[in-house]
C-alpha cells in the first residue's frame, strides 16, 4: 500500500468511522494540533539527556494518539471500534497530576514568572507547552459545536502544566536556574 492515496487532493479528508470533511474543519484543526503536540514531544524526547522523563513522555504520546483518534471520530458509537484501549479519562489525568506533584516537590517554589528556555530539552518542553495550549484552544472551539469529551480538555490543560514543570525540572537537572521575568 502506498502512503499517498490522492483522496485528499480536493481539500477534504476522511474521519475515523467514516465521513469526510474539509481539511480546514475545526475537527481536523483540533486533532492536527494534537498531532503537532505529539511530534514536538517526540523532539523533546530526542534531545539530551535522552532518559529524562522518557517513560512519562512516551505514555503521553500514546495518550495523545488516543485523543487524536477520539477527536477524529465524531460518532461515539464508532469510537470503540477505533480505539485500541479506553478513551482518555480520569486515570490518565491523575497520572499527569502524579508526575506534576512528584517533579514539583523536587523544585524550588515558583515566586515569579519565568522566561522559557534553558537547556535544549527544557526549551523543547516549553515549546511543547505552548503547542499544547494551542491544541487545547482548538479543542475548546470544536466543543462549542460538536460533542467532545470534557476529559480531553482537562487532560490537555493538565498536560500543559506538566510540560511547564518538566521544563523547569530539565533545567534544574542540567544546572540551569530559572530565568525570572
Amino acid at each position: 500500500m502506498k502512503i499517498y492515496t490522492k483522496t485528499g487532493d480536493g481539500g477534504d479528508t476522511g474521519l475515523l468511522g467514516g465521513g469526510r470533511v474539509r481539511k480546514d474543519d475545526p475537527r481536523v484543526a483540533a486533532y492536527g494540533q494534537v498531532d503537532e503536540l505529539c511530534a514536538v514531544i517526540g523532539l523533546a524526547l530526542a534531545l539530551e539527556p535522552p532518559d529524562f522523563s522518557r517513560d512519562a513522555l512516551e505514555r503521553i504520546q500514546r495518550d495523545l494518539f488516543t485523543v487524536g483518534a477520539e477527536l477524529a471520530t465524531p460518532d461515539p458509537a464508532t469510537l470503540g471500534k477505533v480505539l485500541p484501549g479506553n478513551p482518555i479519562g480520569e486515570p490518565e489525568i491523575r497520572a499527569l497530576e502524579g508526575v506534576i506533584d512528584a517533579r514539583e516537590a523536587e523544585l524550588a517554589p515558583l515566586t515569579n514568572f519565568i522566561l522559557p528556555g534553558g537547556i535544549p530539552k527544557a526549551a523543547a518542553l516549553h515549546v511543547a507547552r505552548t503547542v499544547c495550549r494551542r491544541a487545547e484552544r482548538a479543542v475548546v472551539s470544536l466543543a462549542r459545536g460538536a460533542r467532545v469529551s470534557p476529559a480531553i480538555v482537562q487532560y490537555l490543560n493538565r498536560l500543559s502544566d506538566l510540560l511547564f514543570v518538566l521544563a523547569r525540572s530539565a533545567n534544574a537537572a542540567g544546572g540551569r536556574p530559572d530565568v525570572k521575568w
